[in-house]
């Protein structure tokens, strides 16, 4: 092994270790279980040993079962003190100043003297570290559910007023638990004075305060302290003011005291001035929130600190106070020596971490409106259990018959692909877990694409060894070459899809950007995979004769077919299915839309005899809606998911319909499945999952992303290879649309409703799209280059014909799997697959037909325009015969 190749191992080997210890452990371990294994000996401030480990675990696990007794006494009670002995254990704690870290040593934080907040963060660290490294989401394993409830009195009586009241603080709330770093939850309003939080990864039980830290109102004062009244020595409250005392940390001993001061009710600035609000570490070590001030509120700021300077006078003690409020509790109250021109300020306080990130993502979103927790439930996962298996199994089938295939027509080469397969995924696995990623179905999207370019790299490395093989080369010698060549190929197609996923994770929000981080993180990892992980192994089965003769196979011979003569016909007809989709789209608009767009109704049931979702949806599609104009239609779009109420022992059954169909279809139910003895609890409106700004980020992400595309192309290709390319992925994206719709509006083939996972199949279909065309628009970059005296319409029929047995074979495999899943998926998952699969036929036939006819057209057949503004060699058209004139460049 050479010493280039030795270096390839090594990275390979270093990347491979680092993935495989970011995916340990891959579930969640028990908080009690991992706690008690957890312990370690108690170490004395001096070092010294107080208790070993055997004598220090069994103090532990007293104080464990003390919890669990407390967990066992509380069952029934509304609501439930101690819902979980993670919940127990920590107020037991705290309640009898137990120091948790004598039980966990290795965690150090002796700096931190108050117990209380010793115990929090030791909890905290103990409940992450108890958490498996792979996280999914509500679609795929459920979450937590917050019902909050708008005080009435802060909302208007105009019903268009208060909606818009319901949606501004449905934004702040989304903006908020995007801030805590939950991925993709869900928010929406619900009925007409309630806003529902679904997040993943988060449990209620554990996290007791979640609910707080999102529903608290952050209402920021700032308010002046009385200069000589102080509530310690005086009875008597100044007019004008009120008491409020200030809790205060001893620094020597971590005891909480208290500080009451004389402040003035009515506040001489608000929140409304600060700009931006950031957690920041002090000198001594300690957690502050820094705040940035408006132009406006930095001159309200100096304002005022400089009217408290001027009347300030050291000689009598009067030195003015400027006291900060946050929801009626004294965070700090400093003095004020000068006037504060700056536009910036602090919040001290006893912040840990957490508290001082929590308090600075609220003042951030500040709500205007008071909220109340409602309800607090555990959801099942929006993908129901049997569609989430069904969709499983058939993933298992598809990625069966891909491995199958590239073993039989690849041979050993087929088995080392197949590896390097796995190998990329679970890179991409190890580097999302190392981020503390949540996987969603976008994201599931992203890992099948990212699959679906790891292949087409494979195979274009194959097919050029091929190549090069046909011409005589020996083995070795074709690796080289094969290597080379499709070096700038592979380059080109992933950093183009690199642009549009680093756009997404730019400009998106929500599941948007998730899939544009998994899409990130999987295009490097297929680089990586194809070009260092893939050489040494290729090399090594080389050199020891291990594989020989590789490619025995081929499907397309590359006949030289003239692909331009049918581009006219086959660019027509194309823009005309294209032009029907968009009358579908606009005809159906009313229906093109599901419920995550839209909102619908919501029906709470409970039930004897537990009904599976496809039992639901069955009864809903053999059934149809009647409207009050008494004409018939479908039920349509119908999702069932199950809830817990928090610290009981009851499921209940959620049915969300389209607007106006609950109450009918719960009728249906009720008459299909009599001995389920179903009971309506309540029926009300929900509003839409998917949020105007996630939608609106998905539009301008994709405009973004082909403007980069063009640009990037333009300057590493030529112009007219850049307008192909955006034209073509326009194309696609448009095509797929209106294929979708029709396909479900007039064949009965999928739903033609837009979901809020269809949202990650459409990026799908574009980040497809573009490495196609760029692995066309590659080769026949590279063919002008190795033929100069040939016409641009033989170069690109040419290049076309070379690239499309690589085409073909990407395709077939990638429609292996996306086949499987559409024909034995279920639920969403079957709208998922149909449109991946529009996409790929679409994808494919745009990079033959649309993107290299625009590439023609453009330059009029003239190979010599691409010459004038393409990083190629010049050629002496002089010295040459003159290239014959194209008789079909208009054609």
């Amino acid at each position: 092994m050479n010493g280039t190749n030795l270096f390839r191992l090594v990275v390979t080997f270093l990347v491979v270790l680092y993935a495989a210890s970011q995916l340990i452990p891959v579930k969640d371990t028990p908080f009690e279980e991992f706690a008690l294994n957890r312990v370690t000996a108690a170490i004395g401030e001096d070092g010294s040993v107080i208790r070993d480990q055997a004598a220090n675990r069994a103090k532990f696990e007293e104080l464990m079962e003390r919890a669990r007794t407390r967990v066992a006494e509380s069952q029934g009670q509304q609501p439930n003190p101690f819902p979980t002995t993670f919940v127990a254990l920590q107020r037991i704690a705290n309640e009898e100043s137990i120091d948790l870290t004598q039980f966990f040593s290795d965690l150090r934080i002796a700096d931190i003297r108050n117990i209380r907040r010793k115990n929090n963060i030791v909890m905290t660290e103990l409940l992450k570290q108890s958490k498996g490294s792979i996280r999914l989401g509500l679609d795929l394993n459920g979450g937590v559910a917050i019902t909050f409830e708008v005080d009435e009195s802060g909302l208007s009586d105009d019903s268009f007023f208060r909606q818009r009241q319901l949606e501004d603080a449905r934004s702040v709330i989304a903006s908020r638990v995007d801030g805590l770093g939950v991925a993709e939850p869900v928010v929406r309003v619900r009925g007409n004075n309630q806003i529902e939080v679904q997040m993943p990864g988060i449990n209620t039980r554990d996290n007791p305060d979640i609910a707080g830290t999102i529903g608290a109102p952050a209402r920021l004062e700032f308010r002046l302290v009385h200069r000589t009244a102080d509530p310690r020595t005086s009875a008597e409250t100044p007019i004008g003011y009120q008491r409020i005392v200030q809790e205060i940390e001893n620094p020597r001993t971590g005891d909480i005291e208290e500080m009451p001061l004389f402040v003035q009710r009515i506040p001489v600035m608000r929140g409304d001035i600060i700009q931006q609000a950031r957690p920041q570490i002090t000198q001594t070590g300690g957690f502050e929130v820094g705040m940035d001030f408006t132009a406006e509120g930095g001159r309200l700021f100096a304002e005022v600190t400089g009217r408290i300077a001027e009347e300030n006078n050291p000689a009598s003690g009067s030195i003015g106070r400027l006291a900060i409020i946050l929801d009626g509790r004294l965070m700090s109250a400093p003095t004020v020596q000068q006037r504060i021109d700056g536009r910036s300020a602090r919040i001290t306080g006893n912040f840990d971490q957490r508290e001082a990130f929590e308090l600075a993502n609220a003042l951030n979103n500040p709500l205007a409106v008071e909220l109340r927790v409602a309800e607090l439930f555990e959801v099942s996962p929006t993908l129901a259990e049997d569609a989430r298996d069904a969709s499983i199994r058939a993933a298992l089938l598809g990625s069966g018959l891909v491995v199958l295939f590239m073993v039989i027509y690849y041979g050993i080469a087929g088995i080392i692909a197949t590896f390097l397969i796995v190998l990329n995924v679970g890179i991409v696995l190890g580097i999302l877990a190392g981020f503390g990623a949540t996987i969603t179905l976008p994201g599931v999207a992203a890992l099948v694409l990212t699959v679906g370019m790891a292949v087409d790299s494979m195979i274009l490395i194959y097919e050029r060894m091929r190549e090069e093989l046909n011409v005589g080369k020996s083995l070795k010698n074709a690796v080289s070459a094969g290597y080379d060549k499709a070096f700038s190929t592979i380059v080109d197609a992933n950093v183009t899809t690199l642009i549009t996923a680093s756009i997404l994770i730019w400009l998106g929000t929500g599941p948007v950007k998730g899939f544009g981080i998994t899409l990130a993180i999987g295009i490097c990892t297929t680089i990586f995979c194809a070009l260092v992980a893939s050489r040494f192994i290729i090399d090594f089965v080389t050199d020891y004769g291990i594989m020989k003769n590789p490619f025995r196979f081929q499907l397309y011979k590359g006949e030289n077919v003239q692909f331009l003569t049918y581009a006219k016909r086959a660019f027509t007809a194309s823009w005309i299915v294209v032009a029907l989709g968009i009358v579908a789209f606009i005809l159906h608009f009313d229906r093109a839309f599901g419920i995550d767009f839209r909102g619908g109704d919501e029906l709470s049931v409970r039930f004897e005899q537990r009904l599976t979702s496809e039992q639901v949806r069955t009864a809903a599609a053999s059934n149809l809606f009647v409207d009050r104009d008494g004409d018939q239609v479908a039920f349509g779009e119908v999702n069932v998911f199950f809830q817990t109420p928090l610290g009981q022992d009851i499921e209940n059954m959620l049915i969300q319909t389209e607007i106006g169909k609950g109450r009918q279809l719960f009728e249906v139910l009720n008459r299909e499945f009599p001995e389920a003895g179903l009971e309506l609890l309540g029926e009300t409106q929900i509003g839409a999952a998917v949020g105007r700004e996630v939608t609106q980020s998905a539009i301008l992400s994709v405009i973004v992303a082909l403007l980069a595309i063009l640009l990037y192309v333009a300057i590493r290709f030529e112009f007219g290879f850049g307008l192909g390319a955006i034209v073509a992925t326009l194309h696609d994206v448009l095509m797929t649309v209106g294929l979708f719709i029709a396909f479900g509006e007039f064949f009965g083939i999928g739903s033609g409703q837009f979901t809020a996972p269809m949202i990650a199949a459409i990026l799908m279909t574009v980040g497809y799209s573009i490495n196609d065309t760029i692995v066309v628009f590659d080769r026949i970059r590279e063919e002008l280059e190795m033929n100069p005296q040939m016409t641009l319409r033989d170069v690109i029929h040419l290049s076309i014909n070379k690239v499309l047995n690589r085409t073909i074979l990407t395709s077939l495999t990638t429609l292996l799997a996306t086949f499987a899943l559409f024909i034995f998926g279920a639920g969403i998952i079957l709208d998922f697959s149909l449109v991946f699969i529009i996409g790929i036929l679409v994808g494919t036939f745009s990079s033959i037909f649309i993107a290299s006819p625009i590439f023609f057209w453009y330059h009029k057949g003239d190979r010599r325009k691409v010459e004038k503004g393409e990083i190629l060699p010049t050629y002496d058209w002089a010295a040459a015969p003159e290239p014959k004139k194209d008789a079909k460049a208009e054609s």
